[in-house]
Parts: C-alpha cells; structure tokens; sequence
C-alpha cells in the first residue's frame, strides 16, 4: 500500500503544516459526492487513530483511514498552479472514470 507526493504537493502541504504546529499530520481520504460517486478530500488533522495508516513522505505525514486506503492505494498526488488557480490533482491508478468537471472519480468494488 503506498501514497505519493510530488514536491510540489509536499512543500504546499509542509506550508500548511507550519501554520498549524499543533496538526499531527495531513488526512487523504474520500468522501461520497459529485455525479462520479467520490470525491478526495485533503485536510489537516489533530490525530492519529491506531487503525490509520501513515505515510511519512518528504517531511510530512499523510494519514490515511483504512476503508479508504483501498480506493486510494497507490495514488500520487501534486500541487499546480495555473494562472490565479491552484489545486491538488491526484492520479489514482484504481479511478476508472471521472466526471467531467473533474471533481470526483469512479473506482470498482475493492476485493
């Protein structure tokens, strides 16, 4: 089970962290929502349950809930800016469509 960070989305993502000392960690999960099924949702968080799975990647730590990790496994996530916009894309290797507006994906029924 891996996530990955690009360094772009890893300093945006320490930038964060900076600001908030006492957060223990960035949350990657998904959420049901948009016409595709789920969402991602990024987020700073206070604590660690036991059953989550951390990933310390380039100095951060990504915690990750276990009935999400199957629906995320293997993700990448970057940070881009275009123009005044700027925004995590993530590249989910089990997301086997999207909605147009690419604000949430499909994935089959983990095993």
């Amino acid at each position: 089970m891996s996530i990955e960070l690009t360094p772009s989305a890893a300093a945006r993502m320490r930038d964060f962290l900076a600001k908030h000392p006492r957060a223990a960690g960035v949350r990657f999960g998904i959420r049901k929502t948009g016409c595709s099924g789920f969402g991602y949702t990024v987020d700073l968080t206070d604590a660690v349950a036991a059953d989550d799975r951390v990933f310390e990647l380039e100095g951060v730590k990504v915690v990750v809930d276990p009935k999400a990790l199957p629906f995320v496994d293997g993700t990448r996530i970057d940070f881009t800016r275009e123009g005044l916009n700027a925004a995590f894309v993530f590249h989910n290797p089990n997301a086997v469509g999207e909605c147009g507006c690419g604000e949430s994906f499909t994935v089959d029924a983990p095993a």
